[in-house]
């Protein structure tokens, strides 16, 4: 199941672009082949940062609230990688790109959640959470010095 299709991409970035990007051939059409790795590329990129935190892929069926956010996201991974095959790469989409990387790099670390109400299914991989539990402490750092 992935994110974004290769139409979402052609809408991304425009249908002349589409196949300007890919056209090695000089067919004048897309070639599909091309974006597909573009496509499965920036997918992969996004589910490896997911996968810290999060059952990858993400079900964006049961998490509506996490779909616009992450095809966004995937879509500008994907449209950065079509770009560099043609260099330069537009300044926009080397931001967008970075902003992506940003985002999916903060969510791994914890540090930003997935939007929506429903926890995300948690990552079996990740293992074991362990918890401790003790004695309230014997002593802080005056404890010493107050006997």
């Amino acid at each position: 199941m992935g994110y974004v299709t290769n139409a979402d991409i052609e809408k991304r970035v425009g249908p002349a672009a589409y196949v300007q990007l890919t056209d090695d051939e000089g067919t004048g059409s897309a070639n599909e082949d091309r974006v597909d790795e573009a496509r499965l590329g920036a997918e992969g990129e996004a589910d490896s940062y997911l996968a810290r935190r999060h059952a990858v892929p993400v079900d964006l069926s049961e998490h509506p609230q996490v779909q616009a956010v992450l095809v966004g996201f995937v879509l500008d991974l994907a449209a950065y990688r079509l770009h560099a095959r043609r260099p330069p790469v537009p300044q926009d989409v080397v931001r967008r790109r970075e902003e992506a990387v940003e985002w999916l790099r903060r969510v791994a670390e914890g540090e930003v959640y997935l939007p929506g109400g429903d926890v995300v299914e948690a990552n079996p991989a990740g293992g074991v959470v362990g918890e401790v539990s003790s004695a309230e402490r014997m002593f802080d750092r005056g404890g010493l010095e107050r006997l």
